[in-house]
Order: structure tokens, then C-alpha cells, then sequence
């Protein structure tokens, strides 16, 4: 019997054969949107193809220049644009992959001023108010979505999917949240979703029955006035009659205030709902949304809630996800903790997607990690995410490496971020890297305090320094009192922590301890979907409109106020498409969040702060210090000459707000270049 049956058997579509039942899903890699960058985009298909995925499904490239996400963002939609698609096309069959073009119009969700929708209703993430399509814009619409099929067939694709859900264009007038007509496109859903179907009829007339044509359906809206349940299925029924070959699923509209596809969302949370749909009808159905490993995906497929399932982030973390799954070494996939970090907030942001925990990620023609001409012998001292990053790829090129560690266990800083609640997939990266670490051979050496001495009389070639940071204690009368705690003996359980807790330091870490500190360790787990179901108003049967319920989440275990001097909003400084998510959660469970705050003193009543010119005293057992951090750097002493060359990363190189991403990312960097 085969590894995972169910996910490496092979899909007879009819026409064409998919090799497994693994899509990866479309990411946008901000690769898309200039035709310089096309080799690099073919490069990082070509290894995922290689890695064994059976179908590949393309950043969202627009059919014409009014549904552009971003400005000057790729469009397919004259032939002069087919000789660079055609290097991804060729990448990827010349690996025995397939792949697909996603055709995706931004509606009124584009980042620049052409912007149409439905209706003139201005989205809430954009800055542009959007034109109302007129029936002659509509017509227009349509011949470029088919025109666009039409070019992606002669530039090798082996079919299209129509991105259909998470609030963009046809999700847009799909939904009476967005679409106020009157005319034959609005008004009821037989006129509302005229309009993908007129796209698919159309398009499948043109381009003939042997291409594919998959069609991404919203199934949960998650938004006031999204579908019905009824309505989802109406729409999935005549999309199949129009000429659908695949039907994919998506849940939430960008705008949504439910978190989809963060850590804290449980794996596999919706793909019951993708089995409701393919009850209803005859084409394969496809799950998706935060499905990361090989064990659940097999579950869907085995339990019938699926056909397919997709995948996206998890292939930045692991191009090889589906050979290693097949191959019997599901443990040493570099599992995608969905932190979001460096793949959607870099897109927010105008950057190219990357990937915290493989930072090859979209770098694979710059980022290589080619065997070494001359063999060092390599010091790593600090088993966090860093020094852990760069002794595997240092001994993954052939160098003889020692990595040493204090601690009794390898994990740094990410050992405290898994013991926050919503937090634990941190500890699938840990697995990795332990895993790595024996398949690499590198010599570990744990629960050993290294000196500088000991470094130098063991003639190492380089001496890696990822030895991390150190809390910093601010300047506050009274900071030496009983009360105060420090960040990580609390979230190391080494200190008891009162009902009244005031957190100085709204940062990341701030977050995370007021986060820790609503959950009492004690108690029996919950069950985490219902839980979250529960915490965040989801009715996955969708007998409401958009599958949205009143919420109810768990009384507060604690009081806590959550501080900042800054007077900047707190949170601002998180990550974009987690922080709301952070901040909602603690806001419902009665958190007080204050900018601008002057602490005074610390004593037997509490913390006395000054907010606004205003004195106030918190009345508090303890005071949790969340401040910043310094950096670990007393190996450096003596400077970085000497018979060995010494290397500074991670927190040891510059501290400031604790960035896993940075320090994977520059110990791979720095191994890349040994």
C-alpha cells in the first residue's frame, strides 16, 4: 500500500489526468506583475512541480486593466504577454506537472483608480470609490475574461480558474452586499449571478471541452449580506451546467472581521463544509483553507468531503510536501505554521511573497544552497530559530558543523511562542528542524554553555553567534517590586499570576502574554473548532446569510490592561493581515488597551500611570514586563577577529521586536555564503 492513498491517487478528469489529488493553490507572489521577473516566477514553479503537486494554480493575473489588484498588475490580454507565460507553462510540464492560470478581476477591491464593481459601493480595504458598470462595461467585461482564457490557452496553460469568492468582482455581484441593481444583474440571484455564468458559457464556447475550467466559489461569505446557503448551492449547480470542470471553495471576503486562514484558525475548519457541496453536484469539488499536512489532507479525501484538496502557503514552506507525503517521510516536511509573516504581509506591502520558515521561498534563482568547495568546520551557538537555520543549511552544503545550546531542548524563542493558545503550530517548525538536524549530521550539543575560550580552542572556521536576547528592563520607579514579572517567566510558567494584570509593552510579545494569560493552562482543552466557532460567530451549516452567527466568546479569566507609551494606535505595529485578528480577540475577551502612557511608579497599589494628562492608578497584582529586548552578545567580546571568523544573527545582531523571519532568513543567508 502506498503512503497516503488517497492523496496520490491519480483524478481521470476525462480529457486530461491529474497525477494526484493535491492542488497548490494561487498565492500572489508579487512575481506576477513585472515581465522581468518571469524567470524567477517559472524557477519557483518549477521546483513545486517538481516536487510532485499535481495541478499548480497561478498568481491572479487580470483580464483587463480595471480589475487590476495593484497597479500595473500582471494582465494576460494581448499576445505580446504569451512569450513570458509560456517560460512558466514550459517550467512546469517539463517537471510532468500541470498548471492553471487564475483570471481574477479586483472589482472594487483594486489598489488604484479604474476600479469597477457592481455597484458604486466603495470597499472598506480600498481608497478608491468604484464605477458602476454599465451594460456596455459588463459586455466588455465579459469578451475579456474569454479573450484571456483564450491567450492562456495558447500560452500553454492547461486551463484557467475563476477567482469567484473572497469578495472579488464576481463575488461581488454575486452578493447583495455589493450588488444594488436593478436591472438583469442584480435584484434576485438568478439575475445576480448572470454574470459568471454568462463568463463561463462563454469562455467554454471558446476555448473547447479539452481545457480545464475551475471556478472558485465562495461557500461561506462571512460578511452582512452575504449568500445563503441555498443561494451557494443554485450558483455551483448552474455553474456546473455552464461548463465548470472543477468547482474549488472559498471562505471569507477580504473584508470579513472572521480570521480564515491565520494560526489560530483549526486546521482543516471549513473542508466540512466543501462536503455539503459536493453532495449537490457532479463535478469534482475541491477543499481548501488552512489544511497544512498530509495527515488531515488524506482525512478529507478519505472521509468524501472532497475530491481535491488545495494547498497554497504550505508549498512556499515545502515545495517537495507532496513527494516527501508519497515517499513516507511526512516528517520531514517543513510544515506552514500560517503566520502570515512573509508571504501575505509582504503582498500588502508591495513586497514579493517569501516564506518565514524556508526563506528560498520565491528567491530560488538567488537563495541556493550549493555544495561547498572547501569544507569548514562551523560553530553555531544558540539553538533558536536562527542558529538552527543556519547550521542545517551550512551542514545540508557539506560543511562539518557544532551547534550548542544552553538549554536542554533546541527552540529558542519559539519555544515560548508555541505555548501561546492559537500559537501551536510553532512546534511542527521545531520538529523540522529537529528532524534536519539529524539528516544533515550536524553534532548537537545541548544543556552547554559555551565560552569564547572553548569556541577558539576548538579551531572552528566560523563561529556563529545566534545566542539571541535578553528582556530589557525599562526605567520605572518601583521596578525591582514583588509585582513585576518578566514576559518569559510567565510564559515559561515559572511565576503565579494574579486575577489584575497590567502588561507594559504592546508589541508582539505584549500580545502574545495578554493572550497566554486569558487561558488558564489548568482546564481541560476545548474542542478547538467549536471553540473557535463559537469565539468568532461561524456557522459552518451557513443557515444564516454569509454563515455568520452573534459570537460568543469565553468569559475573561483575568482583568488586563495592555500598555503603551507610543501613541500610536495599539497594535499598530503587527502584522497586517494578523493584527486585527490579535486585537479583536483581546478586545472581546475585555482587554483595556492605552497609548501614550507615562508610568509613574510601581508599588503596593499597583501601577500609577498618566494617560492624557490624567493620573491614574491600576489596581493590580502584578506587572508584566513585555518592554524590548537586548541583545546577547558577550561571545563578541574581544571582537570578531582572531583564528576564527565570528558571525553575528537573529536577536544576538540587532534585538529590537523579537523577528523569527529575519533570523531564519539570515542564517540561511549567512550558511548560503560559508
Amino acid at each position: 500500500m502506498p503512503f497516503f492513498p488517497h492523496l496520490s491517487a491519480p483524478l481521470d478528469l476525462g480529457f486530461t489526468t491529474l497525477r494526484n489529488r493535491v492542488i497548490m493553490g494561487s498565492m500572489h507572489t508579487g512575481l506576477e506583475d513585472r515581465f522581468y521577473h518571469y524567470d524567477k516566477l517559472a524557477a519557483f514553479y518549477r521546483e513545486r512541480a517538481r516536487g510532485g503537486v499535481g495541478l499548480i494554480v497561478t498568481g491572479g493575473i487580470s483580464p483587463n486593466r480595471q480589475g487590476w489588484l495593484l497597479p500595473f498588475g500582471g494582465t494576460l490580454n494581448f499576445a505580446g504577454d504569451l512569450w513570458n507565460h509560456r517560460k512558466v507553462t514550459r517550467a512546469v510540464h517539463e517537471e510532468g506537472g500541470k498548471i492553471v492560470m487564475q483570471i481574477l478581476h479586483a472589482g472594487r477591491y483594486g489598489y488604484q483608480p479604474f476600479v469597477v464593481s457592481a455597484s458604486a459601493k466603495k470597499s472598506p480595504i480600498s481608497p478608491f470609490t468604484p464605477k458602476a458598470l454599465s451594460e456596455r462595461g459588463i459586455e466588455r467585461t465579459i469578451r475579456a475574461y474569454v479573450r484571456c482564457a483564450r491567450l492562456a490557452q495558447r500560452a500553454g496553460y492547461d486551463g484557467v480558474e475563476i477567482m469567484g469568492s473572497e469578495g472579488y468582482l464576481l463575488n461581488q455581484f454575486l452578493c447583495a452586499r455589493t450588488n444594488l441593481r436593478q436591472d438583469r444583474w442584480g435584484g434576485p440571484i438568478e439575475n445576480r449571478m448572470r454574470l459568471p455564468l454568462e463568463i463561463v458559457r462563454r469562455m467554454r464556447a471558446a476555448i473547447g471541452s479539452d481545457f480545464i475550467i475551475m471556478y472558485r466559489h465562495s461557500l461561506l461569505d462571512l460578511v452582512e449580506g452575504g449568500n445563503s446557503w441555498d443561494d451557494v448551492v443554485q450558483v455551483a449547480k448552474a455553474l456546473e451546467q455552464a461548463g465548470v470542470t472543477i468547482l474549488n471553495t472559498g471562505y471569507g471576503w477580504h473584508e470579513a472581521r472572521v480570521p480564515t486562514i491565520v494560526t489560530s484558525v483549526p486546521r482543516a475548519a471549513f473542508a466540512s463544509v466543501a462536503g455539503r457541496l459536493r453532495r449537490e453536484v457532479g463535478i469534482p469539488v475541491v477543499a481548501s483553507n488552512r489544511i497544512n499536512t498530509p495527515h488531515d489532507l488524506e482525512a478529507i479525501l478519505m472521509r468524501g468531503d472532497a475530491d481535491l484538496v488545495s494547498m497554497a502557503r504550505p508549498f512556499l514552506a515545502d515545495p517537495e510536501f507532496v513527494q516527501k507525503a508519497v515517499d513516507g517521510r511526512a516528517e520531514a516536511i517543513n510544515t506552514c505554521i500560517a503566520c502570515n509573516q512573509a508571504c501575505l504581509d509582504h503582498t500588502f506591502a508591495r513586497l514579493p511573497a517569501s516564506c518565514m520558515v524556508n526563506p528560498r521561498a520565491g528567491r530560488e534563482t538567488e537563495l541556493r544552497y550549493t555544495p561547498a568547495t572547501a569544507v569548514r568546520r562551523v560553530a553555531v551557538v544558540g539553538a533558536g530559530p536562527a542558529g538552527l537555520s543556519a547550521a542545517v543549511v551550512a551542514a545540508e552544503r557539506g560543511h562539518q558543523v557544532s551547534l550548542f545550546d544552553a538549554s536542554g531542548t533546541i527552540g529558542g524563542q519559539f519555544k515560548i511562542a508555541m505555548q501561546i493558545p492559537g500559537k501551536e503550530e510553532f512546534a511542527e517548525t521545531l520538529r523540522y528542524f529537529a528532524n534536519r538536524l539529524l539528516a544533515t549530521g550536524v553534532q548537537l550539543n545541548l544543556q552547554q554553555r559555551v565560552s569564547r575560550a572553548q569556541l577558539l580552542a576548538q579551531d572552528f572556521d566560523d563561529i556563529v553567534l545566534a545566542t539571541g536576547i535578553v528582556p530589557r528592563l525599562p526605567h520605572i520607579a518601583g521596578i525591582e517590586h514583588p509585582k513585576v514579572l518578566s514576559y518569559l517567566d510567565v510564559l515559561q510558567g515559572k511565576a503565579a499570576v494574579g486575577p489584575r494584570v497590567a502588561v507594559v509593552g504592546a508589541g508582539g510579545i505584549g500580545f502574545d502574554v495578554c493572550q497566554y494569560l486569558l487561558h488558564d493552562p489548568g482546564l481541560a482543552v476545548p474542542e478547538p473548532l467549536s471553540h473557535w466557532l463559537r469565539e468568532w460567530g461561524v456557522d459552518l451549516a451557513a443557515a444564516s446569510d454569509g454563515g455568520l452567527v452573534p459570537p460568543r466568546p469565553d468569559l475573561p479569566l483575568r482583568q488586563i490592561y495592555l500598555l503603551q507609551r507610543k501613541t500610536s494606535k495599539v497594535g499598530a505595529g503587527l502584522g497586517k493581515t494578523s493584527g486585527w485578528v490579535h486585537r479583536s480577540s483581546l478586545l472581546r475577551k475585555g482587554v483595556e488597551m492605552l497609548s501614550a502612557v507615562q508610568y509613574e511608579r510601581i508599588d503596593d497599589a499597583g501601577l500609577h500611570i498618566t494617560v492624557d494628562g490624567q493620573a491614574r492608578l491600576l489596581e493590580v497584582d502584578h506587572v508584566v514586563i513585555c518592554a524590548g529586548q537586548e541583545s546577547q552578545t558577550e561571545l563578541m567580546d574581544g571582537g570578531g577577529q582572531g583564528p576564527a571568523r565570528f558571525h553575528l544573527i537573529g536577536g544576538a545582531a540587532l534585538a529590537g521586536e523579537l523577528d523569527a523571519k529575519r533570523a531564519i532568513r539570515e542564517g540561511a543567508e549567512l550558511a548560503a555564503r560559508l
